[in-house]
């Protein structure tokens, strides 16, 4: 009976662990950058009057 606890609490927190890492992955991925994104090439654009 006592394998049996154990293997449930060792399956209980290794799921645990598991939905942790997947949220701070997730969290990860939508942060912010830290520098803007700018173009590194821009074109000018004709204005329509000309």
């Amino acid at each position: 009976m006592r394998r049996l606890i154990t293997a449930a609490a060792t399956a209980l927190v290794g799921a645990a662990l598991a939905v942790g890492a997947a949220m701070g992955i997730v969290a990860l991925l939508d942060a912010a950058p830290e520098q803007p994104n700018t173009p590194l090439v821009s074109y000018e654009t004709a204005s329509a009057g000309s």
